[in-house]
């Protein structure tokens, strides 16, 4: 991206923030879904990744089935958006009331235990609005990480944003993350992470709907490491005002094996976790770039 694509982006962004959460939440909710048709009916590459990422998800699905998956899909990340410009200007009581999640007692009771927690989570419905519920709803605050976007000042908007609804970022690259969020955990506290993309060379790979991907080791070595409780969690939309989630069973670290080897293992569990809320509701996963091995080893083997 060149420096002038950058400084455009920071600004788009910026823009949103400014202006979208004066909007009154209807017509925000009205033009996110008149700016995802639009960019839908283009059937620019985004869209298209998403289609075929879906194809693995729905594998049965016709091609007009997978056409309106993946517009529902854009409805459902244009949502996440126009939410997540709106979320500082919301109440207390707006986001307690916006968030249900199913088997929460497996989050409160962990944390209780005093081990810390590990929430893993895909890239699904709203993680932002999930992070702002659990500083509000449950006065819990967590530690999180962050990509380093460019240029810098976008980066620094999101730190400041995510930060602002209660959230501790650390910087994902820079070698010293995983130290901190051990820490945390130690200290009983709670750490969330995003974790159906492997940002990294380190990927553990796994079976995710029946084809390889690699998945970020972190959450089972912070497990391992920390003696932390692994939670998978998923999200999804429901056609009101509330979002949804679900609370998946703990990832047990295996009593036998190598470090690798659970890793491997617990990797798995998450992929297996992610995949059941992906097929239950597949137009709330927001996954617009190449996932899986086969599509990565394409691009990789392309003359440049």
């Amino acid at each position: 991206m060149s420096g002038v694509q950058e400084r455009v982006t920071d600004a788009l962004y910026g823009l949103g923030w400014a202006t979208v959460k004066k909007l009154p939440e209807p017509v925000a909710r009205r033009l996110g879904r008149s700016i995802a048709d639009a960019v839908w009916k283009r059937r620019g590459k985004g869209v298209l990744r998403l289609e075929a990422n879906l194809a693995r998800v729905v594998p049965d699905a016709t091609p007009q089935k997978l056409a309106a998956l993946s517009r529902a899909g854009m409805r459902s990340y244009l949502r996440y958006w126009m939410e997540s410009f709106r979320l500082p200007a919301w109440s207390r009581q707006r986001i307690a009331e916006g968030v249900e999640v199913k088997d929460v007692h497996l989050l409160t009771e962990g944390l209780a235990a005093g081990k810390g927690v590990v929430l893993a989570l895909p890239h699904m419905g709203n993680y932002d609005l999930a992070g702002a519920w659990v500083t509000t709803k449950l006065d819990t605050p967590f530690t999180t990480v962050a990509e380093r976007l460019k240029p810098e000042t976008l980066y620094d908007r999101f730190v400041a944003y995510r930060e602002g609804l209660g959230m501790e970022v650390l910087p994902h690259t820079g070698g010293s993350a995983f130290g901190a969020l051990a820490r945390r955990l130690r200290a009983g506290g709670l750490v969330c992470l995003v974790a159906d993309r492997d940002l990294s060379t380190s990927g553990v790979e796994v079976k995710f709907f029946g084809e390889a991907t690699r998945m970020p080791p972190g959450p089972a070595l912070l497990a391992q490491q920390t003696g932390a409780l692994l939670l998978p969690v998923t999200l999804w939309y429901d056609s009101s005002s509330i979002m949804r989630g679900r609370v998946h069973p703990p990832v047990d670290v295996p009593e036998t094996g190598t470090r690798a080897e659970k890793t491997s293992v617990m990797t798995q569990a998450v992929a297996d976790a992610f995949a059941t809320g992906i097929a239950d509701h597949p137009e709330d996963w927001h996954m617009l770039q190449r996932l899986w091995l086969a599509d990565l080893e394409h691009v990789e083997e392309r003359p440049a």
